[in-house]
C-alpha cells in the first residue's frame, strides 16, 4: 500500500499493512444449502453450531450428526448432517420459503416473525459489580488478536465474575463473532446463565435475540443500542449494559443485577421505591446519574 505521510506535504512512502480475510461461507443442511454469510474464515466448527442456533435451525448440540468444513477456491461450504426431527422441520421451513411473501430473513416470512418475543432471561440469577464490568471489557481487548493485527474486526467474549472471559471469537462481522461465541459455550458445554457477554459492536435487536438464545442475562457491550434492541432486552428480563468507557458506562435495562446501579434510583428507606415517570415514547429516557454509572432508565 501507499500511505501519505502526516506533517509532510505530497510525501509518500511504500508500507505494509495486515487487514482480515473475509470468505463467502455457505451453510448447507443434510446436501442443500440454507444461507450464505460474508465471514472471517476461523472456528468453523463453532459457527456452524452457533449459527444453526441463532436461526433456530437446532435447540441442542443433540440435534446435529456431523459437522463437515469443506474448502473450496471460492469460499467454504459447510455441511451440516442434522438428527431426524431438526432435519424435517428445516425441510418444511425451506417449503415454506418457496411462497410469494418473505422479508429475506432466512427463511421468516413476515414482520411478525422477525419481531416475534426472545425467550425470557429474567429468571437467570447473576449480580455483576462496576468492576467486573470495566474489567469483562478490558479482559476482552486482550483477547482480540486478529483485531490487533488489523484495527478491522468485532470481537464477542463470555464473562463470569471471578473467572474473567472463559471464550472469545472475532469475525469481520459483528453477528458471526456472536454466533461464533454461542457455538464455542455449546460445544463446550458452558452455561449462557453463568457469565455475561462482552461485544465490541453496537447492540441491534439481533444480538439481544442472540444472547437471549444462549441464555444470557446481561449484555455488555462498547457502543450504543438501538430503541428497538433496549426495549426487547427489557421484555426479554436482560439487562444491558453499553458505552462502556474504562469505569464509565451506562445501563439501560434491568439495573438488579447491577446492585451498586439499582441502588442509584431506590431511595434509603423501606418506603416503595417511587417508580419513574413514565415515557409516552418507550425510547426516551430518564437519566440518572453517579460518578461513574448512568443509568438510563426507559419506561
Amino acid at each position: 500500500m501507499t500511505r501519505r505521510l502526516k506533517g509532510v506535504v505530497d510525501n509518500y512512502a511504500r508500507s505494509d499493512r495486515a487487514v482480515p480475510e473475509e470468505t463467502p461461507v455457505a451453510f448447507s443442511y443434510n446436501g442443500t444449502t440454507h444461507a450464505v454469510m460474508m465471514a472471517t474464515p476461523a472456528d468453523m466448527e463453532d459457527f456452524a453450531v452457533g449459527f444453526s442456533l441463532s436461526e433456530g435451525i437446532i435447540s441442542s448440540l443433540e440435534e446435529i450428526d456431523e459437522i463437515n468444513v469443506e474448502d473450496h477456491a471460492e469460499g467454504i461450504d459447510i455441511q451440516i448432517r442434522l438428527a431426524g426431527e431438526a432435519g424435517q422441520e428445516l425441510s418444511d421451513r425451506k417449503r415454506r420459503m418457496a411462497g410469494p411473501v418473505g422479508c429475506g430473513l432466512c427463511g421468516i416470512e413476515s414482520i411478525e416473525q422477525a419481531l416475534k418475543p426472545v425467550s425470557s432471561v429474567e429468571s437467570v440469577k447473576l449480580e455483576l459489580t462496576p468492576d467486573d464490568i470495566a474489567q469483562a471489557v478490558s479482559l476482552l481487548s486482550e483477547l482480540q488478536p486478529l483485531h490487533k493485527e488489523t484495527g478491522a474486526v468485532h470481537a464477542a467474549g463470555f464473562y463470569q465474575p471471578g473467572q474473567g472471559i472463559l471464550v472469545a471469537r472475532e469475525d469481520v462481522g459483528r453477528h458471526n463473532a456472536l454466533d461464533k461465541l454461542a457455538g464455542s459455550l455449546c460445544r463446550s458445554r458452558i452455561e449462557g446463565g453463568s457469565g455475561a457477554i462482552v461485544i465490541t459492536s453496537r447492540v441491534s435487536i439481533e444480538m439481544v435475540q442472540k444472547v437471549a438464545i444462549i441464555g444470557a442475562s446481561v449484555l455488555i457491550a462498547v457502543s450504543a443500542p438501538t430503541a428497538l434492541a433496549i426495549r426487547t432486552a427489557h421484555a426479554a428480563g436482560l439487562t444491558l449494559v453499553a458505552l462502556v468507557r474504562g469505569d464509565e458506562f451506562d445501563v439501560f435495562t434491568r439495573p438488579e443485577r447491577i446492585p451498586v446501579a439499582a441502588a442509584q434510583i431506590r431511595p434509603g428507606t423501606d418506603e416503595k421505591p417511587q417508580r419513574p415517570h413514565l415515557n409516552a415514547d418507550p425510547a426516551a429516557s430518564t437519566l440518572i446519574q453517579s460518578p461513574t454509572v448512568r443509568l438510563v432508565q426507559y419506561g
